[in-house]
């Protein structure tokens, strides 16, 4: 297993590279390094020598693949590109274009997005996986068919609809919790409950078809009927025999997203004004800083490619007929 992760981190190599390249050509397309010069410096009269100078300070004033002015290596080497990823693969994330240490800002932010992230995640996995074996358990019935038609509208409608018309309701009308802001600890539960809740209700409809979808493949297979003749009720076949079956699917998609709930999400954290991670690269965007920008791209490759080795490990786990070599 040990040969198999040293593998997988060498190939992730390529592919951080990759996602460097691409988001330095996207961000370069639309924002030219006097642009941010001229967003960062925030004046109307800004100067040709002041634009020179923000550059000079901050590393734009490279060519951004190839120096036609260097020799041999440095052509390739003394770029905007290499200097800036060579500092992303060691996970020094530098400073912002406006002067913050990034690595600090990303501590400081990811407990907030987790704060957000976790409970959701954890409610929505519980309610999803419960209402979709309680469908298999009835399934073909009124109440499998009528909650089949509620999740594909509940999954039609977009959640930008559900933020706002939660916070219109229960912020608003009925003033039950704040419309928006964060505190730490058990005091920002009142701001926590509603992204939580609404993050739940969004994601269910899509949930609960997957997981049914899921158990209602296994329902059908011949350990499932064998243990019927033998005599288990079909609780004990759901919860005894499809459930653990259908883990191996349900971890491709868990696994997975565990990693990135440290990188928030964006929608969600900008809406409730939740300071996280999400919403700190949605303000990266909006102030063209590519320093944020690169760093949370290349942070959320590597947290992905991460949540992909740990599908793979938890596969061994789960089911002894995979072996990592």
């Amino acid at each position: 297993m040990f040969a198999y992760i040293i593998r997988r981190i060498l190939y992730a190599i390529p592919i951080l590279i990759g996602v460097n390249l691409i988001t330095f050509v996207l961000f370069f397309m639309v924002n030219t390094p006097d642009d941010m010069a001229r967003a960062q410096l925030g004046a109307k009269q800004v100067t040709p020598e002041l634009i020179q100078s923000w550059k000079e300070e901050h590393g734009y004033d490279k060519p951004m693949f190839v120096n036609a002015k260097a020799e041999g290596v440095d052509k390739l080497t003394d770029t905007l590109f290499v200097q800036e990823s060579l500092k992303l693969f060691v996970f020094d994330f530098g400073f912002s274009d406006a002067g913050r240490d990034i690595g600090n800002d990303i501590k400081q932010r990811m407990w907030p997005s987790l704060e957000l992230a976790l409970p959701t995640f954890i409610i929505a996995l519980i309610t999803n996986i419960s209402l979709a074996l309680l469908l298999v358990l009835f399934r073909g019935s009124a109440l499998d068919t009528s909650m089949m038609i509620v999740a594909v509208m509940i999954m039609s409608i977009s959640g930008l609809f559900y933020i706002i018309a939660g916070q219109v309701v229960f912020s608003k009308i009925w003033h039950w919790v704040p419309i928006s802001g964060f505190e730490s600890g058990w005091g920002g539960f009142k701001f926590i409950i509603l992204p939580v809740l609404i993050g739940v209700f969004g994601g269910i409809g899509s949930g609960v078809r997957w997981y049914r979808s899921i158990f209602l493949e296994q329902i059908n297979q011949d350990y499932v009927r064998t243990a019927r003749a033998k005599g288990l009720s079909e609780l004990k076949v759901l919860f005894g025999h499809v459930l653990r079956n259908g883990m191996l699917p349900i971890l491709t998609g868990v696994v997975v997203v565990i990693p990135t709930l440290f990188m928030g999400s964006l929608i969600m954290e900008s809406f409730f004004g939740i300071p996280g991670l999400g919403s700190y690269t949605i303000d990266a965007i909006n102030s063209q800083d590519f320093a944020i920008v690169k760093a949370m791209v290349f942070l959320g490759a590597v947290l992905y490619i991460i949540g992909l080795i740990l599908t793979d490990i938890s596969y061994t786990l789960f089911d002894p007929r995979v072996k990592l070599s």
